[in-house]
């Protein structure tokens, strides 16, 4: 079972991006904070809504050096024609990851192994390849894209800045704290 900072587990996988099809690791991505957004399939009703939120969202994370890799049990296939034939999921301009053989979902420990998919859970890795987030939810409710922004950007600031941290809702700009034994049963 994977834990909060421990190191993410590497993988190579083919994937649809741009009109192509091209195989990509988690090595590729090394030196950037990479968001691993696991859905469970595709041509579904929740996952092209979070995916479309995510697609939205995508400029601003790459202006702050985050990739974005969506990944679903589905083959690289099956993602070209979802991209093609979905408004939603046509917005996409990331990688969509392919994981048929489920060896990218049974590393990060997200495989509903009865069902052959994927659960609904988004890892933050950063630059040094180490789980800094994990996020897992019901399959009936979507993920907000600009929380998991407002998140990253946190991290970013606390990496930079070692010995702050941001408060709950802190948002750019916000005050940091700064933890110390001053700040106990002050706050």
């Amino acid at each position: 079972m994977l834990k909060l900072n421990s190191i993410a587990p590497k993988f190579k996988a083919n994937s649809f991006l741009n009109d192509e099809f091209k195989e990509i690791s988690l090595d590729d991505y090394k030196g950037n904070f990479v968001v691993l957004f696991f859905y469970p399939t595709d041509f579904t009703f929740v996952c092209p809504t979070e995916l479309e939120d995510m697609a939205e969202k995508y400029d601003e994370l790459k202006l702050m050096g985050v990739e974005v890799l969506s990944i679903s049990t589905d083959t690289h296939f099956i993602h070209a024609a979802w991209h093609e034939t979905s408004p939603k999921v046509g917005k996409i301009n990331f990688p969509m990851l392919a994981d048929p053989s489920h060896e990218i979902s049974n590393a990060y420990d997200v495989l509903r192994e009865n069902e052959g998919v994927a659960d609904r859970v988004t890892f933050v890795i950063d630059p040094d390849g180490i789980i800094k987030f994990m996020e897992a939810i019901d399959d009936r409710v979507g993920r907000n894209a600009t929380e998991l922004v407002r998140k990253i950007k946190a991290m970013i600031y606390s990496r930079k800045n070692p010995g702050r941290a941001c408060p709950a809702n802190w948002q750019s700009g916000d005050d940091t704290l700064k933890p110390g034994i001053d700040l106990i049963g002050k706050l």
